[in-house]
């Protein structure tokens, strides 16, 4: 039995190729290192946050309204659940977002950047400082109004416009600073996710909730039992999403109470998986001949499975998922919750009654200048107080700088503000406004400061 040489492909250096694939190679290949850079879902959220303003504003207005209150929904039989495509992009979609971010989370507990209690220090205290400020700031306009539920809006940093800045200025500052921002951001988050699960929450049904609880509780006992498959994770956390949408709690919690019960063990230790790698690779030698490949040689084929199974069992269910949906994440719900949400209309002949507003206030000034003092201020009491220490090769004029990286709240902002305002357009419109704009300015301000403190750093050579 064999193949064809034009059905096999051609061959060069052990690598066979399809008839057009090293010419199809050579046009995908710069993409795909596009898509993969860290500036490039950051350059794809500010490029579908312009789409929507543009759509927004032009004659397709009516039918982008239109399109955001769009029924969809599933039926089974006499059950079924419906909601409107922003509706559906907001309570389930993010939810995988939050799935994500759960997961970055769990990593960087147990082995990352927060795993270290005396790394982490820095950057939790400068979260907490990030986002304590910026809610006293947006009290502070809009006290004792029907607005105050706004106040969680500014607190949060939005991790891949931030990260994704800085990393333009990747040459021109130390790589001390940009692990600082990430496990910063990643902080941030865990404290956005908190407020979320306490603050933005309305009529709670306890038998939900109940029911909702069973459901982690069967996810944690899959996981102490040693189930790595991701499957049966999937199916009750998609049953915990429907109990939490119907309980009162936000739904995308469920992300990440689901992220958190995924095991973060792998099969096989290192040793192991050498010496079965070592053994595979001696039998597959023996197993095969000069005319062999993989579809005359069953054998071939059994034991190029069983590498592959191998490899599986090495590697830890948690980095997996997190490998499988961080680029459908980014590079497609992400963009698309900027499409639905970031529509806002702009009227010049009212900027003087926005620019004034208390709600556009609290937020524009939260972001842009309260998580400065916030972030910056917290880091010079903990280094004072000997709680923290700078980063190495960094200087605290940077960690300033970084500070008004930190009132870019893009991604997040405007989803606690679609939850604190849902019933009110005006104050949304009014939130929106001033997170775009406080995005904006901190994203040019903090680019220059710190492209200007870099200066003397040279780029090294190709």
């Amino acid at each position: 039995m064999s193949i064809s040489k034009k059905a096999a492909g051609i061959e060069k250096d052990g690598v066979i190729y399809a008839p057009w694939e090293r010419i199809f190679t050579k046009v995908i290949t710069p993409f795909e290192h596009f898509v993969h850079q860290q500036t490039t879902s950051g350059i794809l959220l500010m490029l579908a946050a312009v789409f929507a303003l543009i759509i927004a504003n032009s004659s397709l207005a009516e039918v982008y309204e239109h399109l955001l209150h769009t029924p969809v929904g599933v039926m089974f039989g006499e059950w079924q659940m419906q909601m409107s495509l922003h509706h559906f992009v907001n309570d389930g979609l993010m939810a995988i977002f939050f799935f994500v971010v759960g997961l970055e989370l769990k990593r960087e507990f147990l082995v990352g950047e927060l795993s270290d209690i005396k790394q982490a220090a820095l950057p939790i205290i400068a979260a907490i400082g990030g986002m304590v400020m910026p809610a006293l700031t947006f009290l502070a306009f809009n006290h004792g109004t029907d607005a105050v539920p706004g106040w969680g809006i500014p607190m949060a940093t939005d991790i891949a416009f931030a990260v994704g800045v800085l990393a333009l200025l990747a040459f021109r500052v130390p790589k001390t600073l940009i692990t600082f921002l990430v496990a910063l951001a990643i902080a941030d988050d865990l404290g956005a996710v908190l407020v979320i699960a306490f603050f933005y929450t309305q009529h709670l049904s306890i038998s939900w909730l109940l029911i909702a609880a069973s459901l982690v509780l069967i996810l944690i006992t899959l996981n102490f039992s040693g189930v790595r498959k991701v499957s049966p994770y999937f199916i009750v956390a998609v049953f915990l999403w429907y109990a939490l949408f119907q309980s009162g709690v936000h739904a995308t919690l469920a992300g990440v109470l689901g992220a958190f019960t995924v095991p973060a063990r792998s099969r096989y230790n290192l040793d192991r998986f050498a010496a079965n790698i070592q053994d595979l690779v001696t039998r597959f030698n023996e197993s095969r001949t000069d005319h062999d490949t993989v579809m005359t040689n069953d054998r071939l084929y059994m034991l190029a499975e069983e590498v592959e199974q191998n490899a599986n069992k090495v590697q830890t269910p948690l980095q997996r998922l997190e490998h499988v949906w961080h680029l459908p994440v980014a590079f497609l719900i992400i963009p698309l919750f900027a499409i639905i949400n970031a529509g806002i209309t702009i009227d010049v002949s009212t900027f003087g009654a926005t620019f004034s507003h208390p709600v556009f206030l609290g937020v524009f000034l939260g972001l842009a200048l309260g998580k400065l003092v916030g972030i910056s201020g917290a880091c010079w009491i903990a280094i004072k107080l000997k709680l923290g220490q700078l980063p190495t090769g960094t200087s605290f004029s940077q960690i300033v700088a970084v500070s008004v990286l930190g009132g870019i709240g893009f991604t997040m902002s405007i989803f606690i503000a679609e939850l604190a305002f849902k019933g009110s357009p005006e104050y949304l419109l009014m939130a929106k406004t001033g997170v775009l704009a406080a995005s904006i300015i901190a994203g040019i301000v903090g680019y220059s400061v710190l492209r200007f403190l870099g200066r003397h750093i040279q780029k090294p050579a190709e």
